[in-house]
């Protein structure tokens, strides 16, 4: 079976500095629909910065991008901007740490959560109300309609949370992208976005790329592991294989530092 997506030797390099930076060496991923794969490690491990460069949202002039990004028969690296806002919000959507730096305060959600039906489909004002009440009430949100007319000031941070995943998912990509989205909740919601997202991508097929430094997280949610340090995978595999068999001594340092609850 052909991968939904294939990451071949993708290497990021920063010039703002005196000396070249390169914050992601030769990082490879084949991604299939249905998975859910988990990408970990420290802060400053290129983590973040392999799904932007997915996403197409790596687009400052003091960088350098090599290697290839395949979608749908196409290097994303080579895409120019209008060619790639084809694919953005339509077949791979994102999700972020903090939906407060995402939405906009002066925009209605329902507004915010049509933006790609807008974009990408030529249905009426009507339907994409229709579409995006619909899709509101799927993740979960008490009362859509009246979530639909409100502001993001007016939401719980997890309610933000779910308007996004909403936002993300309207479109119904092949590949969403959630880079550290439980970050700023609590536990409890933490626990319930997971879950969320776990329904969705068995009720959909959305494969999942998952980047987070909550290693828990990660083993609730997520099929397959690949583990980063200095811009580089050092370790690959399934969840199961991660965590129970770690090879390298990063890994299990990794694994180490998960909280354990005294009960």
């Amino acid at each position: 079976m052909a991968a939904l997506l294939e990451v071949r030797n993708l290497s990021i390099e920063f010039y703002d500095h005196e000396l070249p930076e390169r914050v992601v060496k030769d990082f490879d991923l084949i991604l299939q629909s249905g998975d859910r794969v988990g990408i970990v490690g420290e802060s400053g491990s290129g983590k973040s910065m392999s799904a932007l460069a997915i996403a197409g949202l790596l687009n400052r002039h003091d960088m350098e991008k090599k290697g290839e990004i395949l979608f749908d028969g196409k290097n994303l690296l080579t895409l120019k901007r209008g060619e790639l806002r084809q694919y953005q919000g339509k077949d791979i959507a994102i999700i972020f740490q903090e939906p407060m730096t995402s939405l906009n305060p002066v925009k209605k959600i329902g507004w915010q959560v049509e933006e790609s039906l807008r974009l990408h489909t030529k249905l009426s004002k009507e339907e994409c109300k229709k579409k995006a009440i619909a899709m509101l009430s799927e993740v979960e949100l008490p009362n859509p309609e009246a979530v639909y007319n409100m502001y993001p000031h007016e939401l719980s941070g997890g309610m933000r949370q779910r308007v996004m995943i909403a936002a993300a998912m309207i479109c119904e990509p092949k590949i969403l992208i959630a880079d550290e989205p439980t970050t700023a909740l609590d536990v409890t919601t933490q626990e319930q976005i997971i879950e969320l997202m776990k329904q969705l991508n068995e009720k959909k097929g959305t494969a999942i790329l998952f980047i987070s430094h909550d290693l828990s997280l990660v083993e609730t949610l997520c099929n397959q592991v690949i583990v980063m340090k200095d811009g580089e995978i050092v370790e690959s595999g399934s969840t199961k294989d991660i965590f129970d068999y770690p090879r390298q001594q990063y890994t299990k340092d990794l694994l180490a530092a998960i909280p354990v609850c005294d009960i």
